[in-house]
């Protein structure tokens, strides 16, 4: 059996891991080196690497590390498991990439079609699409296809057509100087929710990385134009508003 030992700064040279993460993960008792000189320098060896590829492994699955520590202290959690779960999540993510490669083709084709699309559509969209990557796990994003394919093109047409017309109703509200705790501005809120939850089937999870993309991009970009930075605020100011009568 090949025999090794790193000091921490080879390691961390050699995976990318950084010298700060290796002394974070050894002082949480995640992952603490099996040997040190008589100076005192941590040694890492071969039951080390092969527990620091499990670690990494699943926190590019998205595991936490309180669950990578449950995971790691079951003794029927093996290598071999690891393996196959960052397996299994790398070809999630080559499908969706396949799916998104798709969309993007079908888009550029339609740009040579009698109606085709726009520039600046064309732009939003594919922004919006690197958006979902950035914030939506791929379980996320395939459990949001598959949940478009169950309500069917129809009905996204109509919810599409819902938030246009609640946002220019907020917009018009917001004219008129109403105050979001009004009634008339809570139903819009109300409203609004109902459509949220529509969207992510009460995953609260998915809830969560659309509230983030709201919060971190800009609104115009994420609803394709439909609405603007100043309406979100004031839809955000009724919600929250709606939270404290109920």
């Amino acid at each position: 059996m090949q025999s090794i030992a790193l000091k921490v700064g080879d390691l961390a040279k050699q995976t990318g891991v950084s010298v700060r993460t290796l002394h974070y993960y050894d002082e949480i008792g995640l992952l603490s080196p099996s040997h040190r000189t008589e100076a005192g320098y941590r040694l890492y060896g071969r039951e080390d690497i092969i527990r620091l590829q499990q670690i990494v492994s699943l926190r590019q699955i998205g595991f936490s590390l309180e669950e990578i520590r449950e995971c790691l202290e079951q003794r029927n959690f093996s290598f071999d498991r690891v393996i196959q779960l960052h397996t299994a999540r790398l070809r999630e993510q080559i499908e969706l990439s396949q799916k998104l490669l798709n969309r993007l083709e079908a888009i550029a084709q339609a740009t040579s079609s009698m109606q085709p699309v726009s520039v600046e559509a064309l732009i939003q969209t594919i922004e919006v699409m690197n958006m979902l990557g950035k914030y939506y796990t791929p379980e996320q994003l395939e459990s949001l296809r598959q949940r478009q394919e169950l309500v069917g093109e129809e009905r996204i047409k109509q919810v599409q057509a819902e938030w246009q017309d609640l946002f220019e109703q907020a917009r018009a509200e917001m004219a008129k100087g109403t105050d979001p705790a009004s009634e008339p501005v809570q139903a819009l809120a109300r409203r609004s929710i109902e459509l949220i939850q529509e969207f992510t089937g009460g995953d609260p999870g998915i809830a969560q990385s659309l509230n983030q993309m709201w919060q971190q991009e800009q609104p115009e970009v994420v609803s394709r134009g439909m609405v603007d930075t100043a309406v979100m605020e004031y839809l955000a100011k009724a919600r929250a508003a709606l939270e404290q009568t109920e």
